[in-house]
C-alpha cells in the first residue's frame, strides 16, 4: 500500500468490512457529515481517534498502517486480575492502548509517545484509569504473572513522592547504559531514601536494592490479563 493513497485504501477497506453501500451510510456510522468524509478522501487523511472509537472490531494496526488483518483477533479465553485499590475511581468505557514493546525504542519511548506503536485497544468494564498496556516477559513474578501476560498500568510522574511501597510496578532501569524492563513489588530499602528494594513474587529471584536514579520510568500496575487460548 503506497504512502500516497494509504488512508484512502484504509477507509475503503473499513467501509467494505462494514458493508456500507454509500459514503453517506459510512459517514452516518462515524457520526460525521458526508462532507467531512469526502474531505478525508480528498486530503488522504482521517481522524484516528474517531476511527478507533467507532470501529471497535477493526484491528488497530490496520487503522494505523494498513498492514495486518482488518478484523481484530478474537480472544476466546482470558483471565483478568485487578490490582487496583478500593479508592480508585472506576471508568466503564475506557479504551486502553496496547503497545508493541519490541517495536518501540523502550518503555520511556512508549510513555513519551502515547500514539505510536499501538497494537490494539483493551476495554474492560469498571477498570481504574490506565495509561496503557504491554506484554511482559520473564518469570520473576510467577505465578502471579507469567511470560506473555498483559499488564495495564498508570504512569508514575513523581518518583520521589508518588511511590506506594508494597505495590506492584512496571519499571525501566538504566543498567550499564542499557534499558532493563521489569515488573516488581517496590518496597522501602534499608539503604536509605535514595534506594528502593525490588522484590519478585518468584522466590527463586532474590530481592535487590537499586538507586532511585537508575529508574528511567515507572508505572503502577493496575491489572493483568492472561490469554489462555485464541480463536
Amino acid at each position: 500500500m503506497s504512502t500516497e493513497n494509504s488512508k484512502v485504501l484504509i477507509l475503503n477497506e473499513i467501509k467494505s468490512y462494514y458493508k456500507f453501500k454509500s459514503d453517506v451510510d459510512f459517514s452516518r456510522f462515524l457520526s460525521i457529515a458526508p462532507t467531512t468524509l469526502s474531505s478525508w478522501y480528498k486530503r488522504n487523511t482521517m481522524d484516528y481517534d474517531l476511527i478507533y472509537s467507532k470501529c471497535v472490531d477493526i484491528n488497530a494496526e490496520f487503522i494505523l498502517s494498513g498492514k495486518g488483518e482488518v478484523k481484530k483477533l478474537a480472544l476466546s479465553t482470558k483471565t483478568t486480575n485487578d490490582f487496583s485499590g478500593p479508592s480508585d475511581k472506576k471508568h466503564n468505557l475506557q479504551k486502553i492502548p496496547l503497545y508493541d514493546l519490541e517495536a518501540a525504542a523502550g518503555l520511556v519511548s512508549i510513555f513519551q509517545s502515547s500514539k505510536q506503536n499501538i497494537i490494539d485497544f483493551i476495554t474492560i468494564p469498571n477498570m481504574p484509569k490506565c495509561d496503557g498496556a504491554i506484554s511482559v516477559t520473564g518469570d520473576s513474578m510467577y505465578p502471579l504473572l507469567k511470560s506473555g501476560d498483559i499488564v495495564l498500568y498508570k504512569i508514575l510522574r513523581d518518583l520521589l513522592h508518588g511511590i506506594f511501597f508494597g505495590e506492584m510496578y512496571l519499571l525501566s532501569l538504566d543498567v550499564d547504559d542499557e534499558e532493563m524492563i521489569t515488573v516488581k513489588f517496590v518496597q522501602r530499602s534499608e539503604l536509605g531514601t535514595d534506594y528502593v528494594k525490588l522484590v519478585s513474587e518468584n522466590r527463586h529471584h532474590s530481592p535487590k536494592d537499586v538507586p532511585i536514579k537508575m529508574i528511567r520510568a515507572m508505572a503502577l500496575v493496575k491489572a493483568s490479563i492472561r490469554i489462555n487460548s485464541m480463536n
